[in-house]
């Protein structure tokens, strides 16, 4: 499936994803709405927020290039040294910046 990304075709594209997006995020929030938040529904939020996480650095991790190896480990010391995840994020972004430069 191919679609013609010149003109108004990708303006749609990029509305269509927004449109998506935001059904899904409300959508969440409308389902979550009914159901009671007990100790074991909170356990799997957490549980997910971390799933999520993984499971979008674990291929940068294995497949990455040197600069996203770099800011993955400095994103991590600083995230535990510091407990905070934009000090954390900014010191990824630089590492991978600095590394990719040099």
């Amino acid at each position: 499936m191919n679609i013609e990304t010149g003109g108004m075709s990708a303006l749609a594209v990029i509305l269509a994803m927004a449109v998506v997006t935001l059904a899904t995020r409300w959508g969440g929030v409308f389902v979550m709405s009914f159901v009671p938040i007990g100790y074991r529904v909170k356990q799997f939020i957490h549980a997910m927020s971390g799933s999520v996480l993984v499971a979008l650095l674990a291929p940068l991790a294995v497949s990455g290039d040197h600069g996203a190896r770099l800011a993955l480990l400095t994103t991590a010391a600083i995230m535990l040294v510091v407990k905070k995840p934009l000090p954390a994020i900014a010191g990824g972004i630089l590492a991978a910046a600095l590394f990719r430069q040099l």
